[in-house]
């Protein structure tokens, strides 16, 4: 993979600058805006790069409509049954909220934005002066939407969980034709919770270099794990769902990180970047102190001008300085030059 980077807001974001972590909101506000607002504050005290929150609202995403086609299938581990325009109602994040949610978030150093969902919620994320647009999954084939948030000029972040490749090089030629050179696709699996198994995070390193951009990941498995392991696949940007508790319950709460774990997201994330160093192999710098307690070979009894190297006065020990333990064959049986005490490492000029 070639280092790419980009700018978001304040924020480099590649392969060569430590992961960028987006805490997606969606519907943990449970519809109260004070938690809203608690939620930003627990983000950015858990050292996040980016807030991002989604804008809809039930009618720009379907029609008030029941019936099979416009209900959750009946099996889905949380939402069950439940109507879409009933569930998207209980989710969404009213308009008139964005502009307070991103206040606090720019107060607290992050960098705020949002999932637009039709042309209407990019006309408001303007008024707010959004810094990037992110697409969704389920949107990536809305090719006239991905040309409008590219036409802004900001940076596209595309998450593509069902896509196939042909979906996927579609999305990005049109981002690209509207005026984003560079997208960034997230690898994602779009089922709610994800199966650890499903997150086949080999994927990031393909859509990389597939198309020739920065990839990361839209993660909705439980826990950190896979986020982290991420890291060293190359994910550049990472997005979890957070919440104050899940115990508290909401829409997105089940797989949904706490502040504590979002906390330990980011730092165990950006040591694994740091770990990823480069493929040189051989002593680190870090290694200097080390290298000096290798075992060589020593003088380990007083021996005088004349006496036998035998296994009894030579033997490998610790600390480096004398020859290497695998010459121990080519002194055994020759002579010592003059007296040494033991201690002394043994090198050629002194047999």
């Amino acid at each position: 993979m070639t280092d790419r980077q980009t700018r978001i807001d304040h924020q480099y974001v590649g392969t060569a600058h430590p992961p960028f972590v987006i805490a997606e909101m969606s519907g943990n506000h449970n519809g109260d805006l004070r938690r809203a607002l608690r939620i930003v504050d627990a983000i950015a005290d858990a050292g996040a790069s980016a807030l991002k929150i989604q804008t809809y609202r039930a009618d720009t995403l379907t029609i008030d409509v029941d019936g099979p086609r416009f209900r959750i299938s009946d099996g889905h581990e949380l939402w069950g049954g439940e109507n879409l325009y009933r569930l998207y109602e209980r989710a969404h994040t009213p308009w008139e909220w964005h502009e307070p949610i991103f206040d606090r978030a720019r107060e607290r150093g992050l960098t705020a934005f949002s999932s637009p969902f039709d042309p209407t919620a990019i006309d408001l994320l303007e008024k707010l002066n959004a810094p990037a647009y992110k697409i969704a999954s389920s949107e990536l084939v809305d090719l006239p939407l991905i040309r409008l948030a590219a036409s802004t000029g900001k940076p596209l972040i595309m998450s593509t969980g069902m896509a196939s490749v042909a979906e996927i090089d579609a999305a990005v030629r049109a981002a690209r034709g509207a005026g984003c050179a560079d997208p960034i696709l997230l690898s994602c699996t779009a089922t709610y919770p994800a199966p650890v198994e499903a997150a086949n995070l080999r994927r990031i390193p393909v859509l990389a270099d597939a198309f020739a951009t920065i990839a990361g990941l839209s993660d909705h498995t439980p826990g950190i794990g896979v986020a982290v392991a991420s890291v060293a696949l190359g994910a550049a940007v990472i997005e979890k769902h957070v919440t104050l508790s899940r115990a508290e319950g909401g829409v997105d709460a089940e797989f949904s990180l706490e502040p504590a774990e979002l906390a330990a997201l980011v730092v165990e994330a950006r040591r694994a970047h740091a770990a990823l160093g480069s493929p040189r192999i051989g002593a680190d710098q870090s290694e200097e102190e080390g290298l000096r307690y290798r075992r060589s070979l020593y003088v380990v009894e007083d021996v005088t001008a004349g006496d036998l190297v035998t296994r009894d006065n030579v033997r490998s020990i610790r600390p480096a300085g004398g020859l290497p333990p695998g010459d121990i064959d080519l002194v055994l049986g020759r002579t010592f030059r003059a007296s040494y005490p033991k201690g002394t490492p043994l090198t050629w000029d002194i047999v």
